[in-house]
């Protein structure tokens, strides 16, 4: 299988997973905890990033941003998508090497002033590594929830702090 390709899912698989809710907080600051690669592994709902370096502040579609996963392994995420405090999406891979062809994504919409609705979706319908098709099938909505709640109580309790 060449990196261009994408291997046919079985019948009836489902390659893009997504997670929704409101959080009650400005869009601003909450896309501010999604931009800034040092703050997510505080709420990563997969338990899946140990680190970030901080200064890597995600701001244009080409950025790549540098992560430590819990197993010690390294990534780089390439931007895919970018609307300053409306929407990111990036295409992780090892260090050094090029995207194996799924996406993490999060679109903000606010509803008021202080209260925003945060969509969050795992796409790997272009994934060509097959090797990581298991992981990829283990991501859930459930993950993507676990994300967003734990998005939500920082980015709540930050804005009680205010």
């Amino acid at each position: 299988m060449t990196e261009n390709q994408s291997p046919a899912p079985s019948s009836g698989e489902q390659r893009v997973v997504h997670a929704e809710r409101e959080i009650d907080a400005p869009a601003e600051a909450i896309f501010e905890l999604i931009a800034d690669p040092s703050r997510q592994p505080e709420w990563d709902g997969n338990d899946n990033l140990a680190e970030a370096p901080t200064g890597q502040r995600v701001r244009a579609v080409g950025d790549v941003f540098g992560m430590t996963l819990t197993n010690g392994q390294e990534r780089e995420n390439r931007i895919v998508a970018f609307e300053e405090g409306r929407v990111i999406a990036w295409k992780p891979a090892p260090a050094g090497e090029e995207p194996r062809g799924h996406i993490w994504r999060y679109d903000l919409t606010p509803i008021d002033e202080t209260t925003t609705r945060v969509r969050h979706t795992y796409d790997w319908s272009g994934l060509w590594d097959e090797t990581r098709f298991e992981r990829a099938r283990a991501t859930r909505s459930e993950n993507l929830m676990a994300s967003l709640s734990r998005l939500a109580a920082l980015a709540e309790g930050e804005r009680t702090q205010d």
